[in-house]
């Protein structure tokens, strides 16, 4: 036999030997003890948000038609510019509606006149009755002529006030405040009253509106979570986006959310009202509204490196327990808060989650937990 093999055997009987005094194997020391971080959750308040898209609409909008028929003799604004309530916006040649009134003025004075006539006829009637110097009859028509002659003052009133407001309407002002644009119409061109295209139009937009669209399945989902804590978005303020990703100055308010679904989009609608002082905001501009629609009082959130997806998309997350054992968990979550997710189920209050070390346990390891130097705030959700 080979003298290398004969050592094997000797070594191999010495240990053997060395077991047998001894009385019991020798056992390999325990392993030290994982160290993992952790962070222990709590509850909090949160607030909800959406983020919707939009366009920008006018607060009012008044296009601007002659009552009366005429030619323009002048237009009197800037296009482009600032218009008040009042301003004169186009002349119309009054010259017809001058003479009605004319003609209307004299029509009054006339049936005064007649009046008065009739007023001292009706006079002497009651005297010459008394004496019977007249008829009954004759006395009766007399005052049926006062009667008539003061209806006919009436009616002719109405006349020179309906001559009168022609005559205003030959002189076009601004229905609203607001920006007007250009005008379709020139000096000398023909309008005719209540026409179908309009001479300008007239916007305001200060405050300006802000016409959303919501899912109605993001607020059937969210009324599932909040249940009877649901508050309606009109409680909180909307931030706008503005189109190149900037944030607008001035904050929203929530005015209408419709209260019917449109059939072909499967959304509702809904409109802010936002001051624009600078004319920041024009109508028909894309921009994005991040509007408050719930609260949840006892909010949960969890950080996202102590949440881990399956292939199938299923959250999970290692918590360990009060005796440091690390037990698995699987999650449900909702969506995400700024660096973290808002957790429906799975996980509670005072739980203490993993999220670092994760990849030096298993279930059931006993580890040494460490609070996470900088605890997580809850942010608004978007």
């Amino acid at each position: 036999m080979p003298i290398h093999a004969l050592l094997r055997i000797f070594v191999a009987l010495s240990t053997a030997a060395v077991l047998t005094a001894c009385g019991k194997p020798a056992t390999p020391p325990a392993p030290p003890l994982s160290s993992v971080t952790v962070v222990t959750l709590k509850t909090a308040p949160l607030t909800l948000t959406r983020e919707l898209p939009g366009r920008t609409t006018p607060f009012l909008v008044a296009e601007v038609r002659p009552q009366v028929t005429g030619l323009v003799t002048g237009r009197l604004f800037t296009e482009g510019g600032l218009v008040k309530a009042g301003d004169a916006l186009y002349q119309l040649d009054d010259a017809t509606y001058r003479a009605d009134v004319a003609s209307a003025d004299a029509a009054v004075a006339r049936a005064h006149a007649l009046l008065v006539s009739a007023q001292l006829k009706a006079k002497r009637a009651d005297e010459l009755i008394k004496i019977h110097a007249v008829s009954a009859q004759d006395h009766d028509n007399a005052v049926a002529a006062l009667r008539e002659a003061e209806a006919n003052v009436g009616v002719a009133k109405a006349a020179l006030q309906s001559a009168q407001v022609r005559l205003g309407y030959s002189r076009i002002t601004a229905p609203i405040a607001g920006r007007i644009g250009k005008s379709s119409v020139t000096a000398g061109a023909l309008v005719t009253a209540n026409q179908s295209e309009p001479l300008a139009t007239v916007q305001q937009l200060d405050p300006i509106h802000i016409d959303l669209s919501q899912s109605s399945s993001e607020l059937l989902a969210l009324r599932k979570a909040l249940g009877d804590d649901f508050r309606g978005a009109k409680d909180y303020p909307v931030t706008i986006m503005l189109e190149d990703g900037s944030r607008y100055d001035q904050e929203g308010k929530l005015t209408f959310a419709d209260v019917t679904v449109d059939p072909a989009t499967g959304s509702f609608a809904l409109r802010v009202v936002v001051p624009n002082p600078r004319g920041v905001l024009l109508p028909g501009m894309y921009v994005r509204a991040v509007v408050g629609s719930g609260t949840l009082p006892e909010a949960l959130l969890a950080p996202q490196q102590g949440i881990s997806r399956d292939p199938k998309g299923s959250a999970s997350a290692m918590i360990v327990t009060r005796d440091g054992k690390v037990e698995p968990r699987t999650v449900q979550v909702d969506r995400t808060v700024g660096d973290q997710w808002l957790v429906i189920g799975g996980l509670s209050a005072g739980d203490r989650i993993i999220v670092e070390g994760l990849q030096k346990v298993r279930p059931g390891a006993i580890v040494i937990a460490t609070e996470a130097a900088a605890p997580v705030t809850a942010v608004p959700a978007r």
